[in-house]
């Protein structure tokens, strides 16, 4: 499944209401690491078919950021059942992405 382009006006119905738990990139593309991460996420939105993966550009969106407490980025939040349940700040490998995941 694609990364969906999440935004205040969309927040609700993608990540609150999912049926899926959903896995959220908080970045900006100016930052290095953020760039650095965004393959990783992307390959992980491609073969995990058992969550929803989203995107927030935090320049765009700083609404969200700020609801989040989002101060640091690469920021990524996993949320179940419309709860965020885990989060990471920072470049991560792709195993330790999945273990806040699993």
């Amino acid at each position: 499944m694609a990364e969906i382009k999440i935004t205040t006006d969309n927040f609700e119905e993608e990540v609150l209401n999912s049926e899926k738990p959903v896995l959220i990139d908080f970045f900006a593309t100016w930052c290095g690491p953020c760039t650095m991460l965004a393959p990783v996420v992307a390959e992980i939105a491609q073969e995990r078919s058992d969550i929803k993966v989203g995107k927030v550009n935090v320049d765009d969106e700083p609404a969200l950021a700020n609801k989040f407490g989002v101060s640091s980025i690469p920021m990524l939040v996993y949320f179940k059942d419309g709860n965020a349940v885990n989060s990471v700040i920072g470049y991560r490998p792709k195993k330790d992405i999945l273990a806040i995941i699993d």
